[in-house]
């Protein structure tokens, strides 16, 4: 695969050198996002939507329109890739010691791990998950820019060759994903079943609301979003309103359009409807969400358990 110093050849510039390599990391970067596309979206399978996104016929349409669209949107994007993560990788390999192969299978791990610790820090994503996935989505091109360097090809050398190559990964993708959650390795999001006294406690989210659930049907809420009443909107632009007293609760089974356990809160004030707050999370840490106003484009709010 001729890992070693290439020696210049006439005319080969630094610049048209530098030209070469983002043509290629592009190409390269573009290809291989169609199976990474379809292996996040058979993984999602296996994480809780909350309801959120398309569905039906309006899936379709949206997945129609991607095709459509894909061969205007790759190259934008493989470009992006080439300069977020394989051309570091690349310059990265040429300043480590050691062999080509090697330098070229190390690399991809510093540019992963420095946008990895900064979605740490502004996101709070796991290290353990962003790094081996920056890792892996850098990989292949890394590899394959200093093996086109190498061919006599012509711009669009690169670009026609990946395309062929996107075919085959996506349709290894798609039937090895396929395969994995028939076989039950990736398995389906269930909800757990809560029993009463596992509702009893305080739940909370970022931004302020509390509500505490008694053991004796009692609810205290603060700053908590609830279904408006009718004529009590307050804020136009709002699908709830934020509400603060006490009143009672209950357990709701599956009785709705989710499929899953709830609770059905009543505040004892003047604020807002019966509000369902649905069950989601694991059994070792419950979660309760709702979804005010459009699924493809409403609010999410999810309070997590954090004590009795």
């Amino acid at each position: 695969m001729g890992w070693g110093k290439k020696r210049e050849r006439p005319g080969d510039s630094g610049v048209s050198r530098a030209s070469g390599d983002l043509n290629a990391a592009a190409a390269l970067g573009a290809a291989q996002l169609p199976a990474v596309a379809v292996l996040v979206w058979i993984q999602s399978f296996s994480r809780d939507d909350y309801g959120v996104g398309l569905g039906g016929a309006p899936a379709v349409v949206g997945l129609l329109c991607m095709l459509l669209f894909a061969p205007l949107i790759l190259p934008f994007l493989g470009v992006v890739q080439a300069f977020v993560l394989t051309l570091p990788s690349v310059w990265l390999a040429r300043a480590l010691p050691g062999p080509g192969r090697l330098r070229h299978l190390l690399a991809p791990l510093g540019p992963a791990a420095f946008w990895g610790l900064l979605a740490a820090l502004l996101r709070h994503w796991p290290l353990t998950t962003t790094v081996p996935v920056l890792t892996a989505v850098g990989l292949l091109p890394t590899l394959g820019v200093p093996y086109v360097r190498r061919r006599a090809w012509r711009r669009w050398g690169p670009w026609w060759r990946a395309a062929l190559g996107s075919g085959v990964l996506f349709a290894l993708a798609l039937g090895g994903g396929i395969a994995a959650s028939a076989a039950g390795l990736i398995p389906q999001y269930e909800p757990p079943r809560l029993t009463r006294a596992q509702f009893v406690g305080v739940w909370r989210d970022g931004d302020g609301a509390e509500l505490r659930l008694g053991a004796d049907g009692r609810a205290e809420a603060h700053k908590l979003p609830a279904e408006p009443a009718e004529g009590d909107w307050g804020d136009p632009d709002k699908d709830y309103v934020i509400c603060a007293g006490s009143g009672t609760w209950e357990p709701d089974p599956r009785t709705d359009d989710t499929g899953r356990d709830g609770v059905l809160l009543h505040l004892g004030t003047a604020c807002g409807e019966d509000t369902r707050w649905s069950v989601s999370g694991t059994g070792d840490a419950p979660r309760l969400f709702i979804l005010f106003g459009d699924p493809d484009a409403g609010v999410l709010r999810i309070l997590d358990r954090t004590g009795d």
